[in-house]
Formats: structure tokens, C-alpha cells, sequence
């Protein structure tokens, strides 16, 4: 004797559903960007602006995310905030790191990405990167104040950064660069 199994008009439905919802899950799943980290240039990896070699030179670098390509590097912050605030540019940056100076040595710089948005930043110090008068980075108030005390500058957040203060003149000739830089 053969058994008949049937299913319901509403049973189906459910079964259906359940198949169109996890169908819908995975392909949400598969367009959400992962969370990108920063990476670390090695002694080779050059400033998009400029061509610079970074480990040439002192001071918090910069590096930008886009969501197509590699991203830039920066060998100085003045450079990366030219470049974010160049009214030309029009990629959309993903993702934007500074080094974290309270944690990494001026003259040498290595590692301690943070998020760019969220770092605290010293304006107008002594301390010279690498084209000369540059912004410091930091991820904690007591470190930009400890900063300020001994090398002089005024703090502030990454939206007062403005294109007046990291200098016209670095977005000169940044037509030049062609899309096969980035």
C-alpha cells in the first residue's frame, strides 16, 4: 500500500515563504560590505598625491578606502585632507585611518590605524611631517592635550579640518593623477 503524503495550501505557503525569506537573507548577507581595517604600507607603497615614499618620512600618515581599488596613501595628513576636501574630488571614500600618535613614535611611524572621523587632531604644533607644518592624530583627549602642552597647536575634530588649513596649494595639479594611481 503506497502512502500519499499532501501538503496544505497553507503548509506550502509556509514552506515556500520560508524558502524566499532565507533567499532574500543570503543575498543581504552577500551585499553588506565587511567592516574594512587598515593596512599597512610597506617600504615600497608611495603617496598617491605626491609619490613619496611614506616610511621616508615623519609624522601620522593617512590612508582612504573607496569601495572599488586600492586604497591611497597619504605620507602626510595635510596631503589626506586636501585630497577629502578638494572640491573636485568625487570618490566617495568608505573608509578614511590615521596613526594614532599618542601610541606610535613621530619619527617613525608604525602602525595604530583609528578611524580618521573619530580622531582627535592638533592643528598648528611645532612638529613638521614630511612637506613640513602638518596635523597630529590621536584616538584620546589626554594624549592631544599632552601633545599641545609640549609641542604647542589648538585641538580639534575632523569636521573643523578645513581645505584653508591644509593648504590650497597641495591640491594643485591634482588632476594629474589619473584614475590608474588609485
Amino acid at each position: 500500500m503506497k502512502t500519499r503524503l499532501t501538503l496544505s495550501r497553507k503548509a506550502l505557503r509556509v514552506c515556500f515563504g520560508s524558502v524566499a525569506i532565507l533567499g532574500l537573507l543570503m543575498a543581504c548577507s552577500q551585499s553588506v560590505p565587511k567592516a574594512l581595517v587598515a593596512l599597512e604600507p610597506d617600504s615600497d607603497t608611495a603617496c598617491a598625491v605626491d609619490g613619496m615614499l611614506l616610511v621616508d618620512y615623519p609624522g601620522p600618515k593617512g590612508q582612504t578606502h573607496y569601495a572599488e581599488g586600492k586604497p591611497d596613501f597619504y605620507c602626510d595628513l595635510m596631503d589626506l585632507f586636501a585630497m577629502l576636501l578638494a572640491p573636485e574630488q568625487k570618490r566617495v571614500a568608505t573608509a578614511v585611518f590615521v596613526q594614532d600618535m599618542g601610541k606610535t613614535a613621530w619619527d617613525h611611524p608604525i602602525g595604530n590605524w583609528i578611524d580618521a572621523k573619530q580622531a582627535i587632531y592638533v592643528s598648528g604644533s611645532k612638529k613638521l611631517g614630511s612637506m613640513g607644518p602638518t596635523l597630529a592624530s590621536f584616538s584620546q583627549l589626554a594624549d592631544a592635550e599632552a601633545f599641545v602642552a609640549k609641542e604647542g597647536g589648538k585641538i580639534i575634530r575632523f569636521e573643523q579640518v578645513t581645505l584653508d588649513m591644509v593648504g590650497s596649494n597641495k591640491t594643485e595639479g591634482m588632476d594629474a593623477h589619473d584614475d590608474a594611481m588609485h
